[in-house]
């Protein structure tokens, strides 16, 4: 049996997801099988924050292309076999309760791009490249990429994206809205697990709940969001962290409450 290219590791109160497939850091046909099985885990666990991120000199090179040969093969009924598994998977990451971090560095192309577009913040390195490049094959975006980069850039900027095949670096797409910070080569494990370790290390309820209300806003704007923030919000002064916290700032001032995910 060949070994696993995506697994689960912990760093405390993180989970890590990570793509380990040199040189390439390819996705194969287990590929989003493994995904899933981190995910479960990660969903039966206490994990705080999750990060997504790779080893080597490139984030991922994307899908083994051998893979889509074996689809044609099999004939186009079978096509949607394909895709849906790398969708559901993507939902999955985005419907986590706890925040997610996608830490890129090197070249960055289509499934492990689109992963990390499921996730709730980017960082990456300045000479980082992404690319979502299916059409090189005649193919396109095919585990929800395009519809990921049209939420955080719009779609004009989301079908140009899709649509030249091109490489596109770590500013213009932090200028775009898809990155939320550069850092300096070499830097983005360092500096993103100290940042995923402070979230991890903040209210986990109240973190959850702001995806919640974010999502609602995706889903149906300003009036949806509007009508779900009350329940949402109230539900957090059930939570021991908001009590404690209260109580905290109260007798100690700002700044000196500790939080416990509950």
């Amino acid at each position: 049996m060949a070994d696993r290219t995506i697994n689960l590791e912990r760093e405390g109160d993180v989970a890590v997801i990570k793509l380990s497939n040199p040189p390439l850091n390819l996705f194969t046909d287990t590929a989003f099988d493994e995904l899933m099985d981190c995910l479960d885990q990660v969903e039966a666990s206490d994990a705080r924050a999750l990060v997504w991120r790779s080893s080597g000199d490139i984030f991922s090179g994307g899908v083994d292309v051998a893979g889509f040969q074996r689809v044609v093969d099999a004939g186009a009924d079978q096509a949607d076999r394909f895709a849906k598994p790398l969708i559901v998977g993507v939902r999955r990451l985005e419907a986590l309760e706890i925040p997610t971090l996608a830490l890129i560095h090197g070249l960055c192309l289509t499934a492990g791009l689109e992963v990390a577009l499921g996730c709730d913040i980017i960082w990456a390195e300045e000479g980082s490249q992404f690319g979502l490049v299916e059409a090189v094959v005649g193919l396109t975006a095919g585990a929800g990429g395009t519809q990921r980069m049209a939420e955080r850039a719009g779609p004009a900027r989301a079908r140009e994206f899709v649509m030249t095949r091109g490489l596109y670096d770590a500013a213009t797409l932090e200028r775009w809205g898809v990155v939320n910070r550069v850092v300096g080569d070499g830097e983005v494990h360092e500096k993103g697990m100290r940042f995923a370790e402070r979230l991890a290390s903040g209210p986990t309820k109240a973190h959850a709940a702001t995806k919640r209300i974010v999502r609602a806003y995706l889903e149906g704007g300003i009036d949806k969001a509007d009508r779900d923030t009350p329940k949402v919000a109230a539900s957090l002064f059930e939570t021991e962290d908001l009590k404690g916290a209260v109580k905290s700032f109260l007798e100690e001032g700002p700044g000196n409450a500790t939080f416990e995910g509950r």
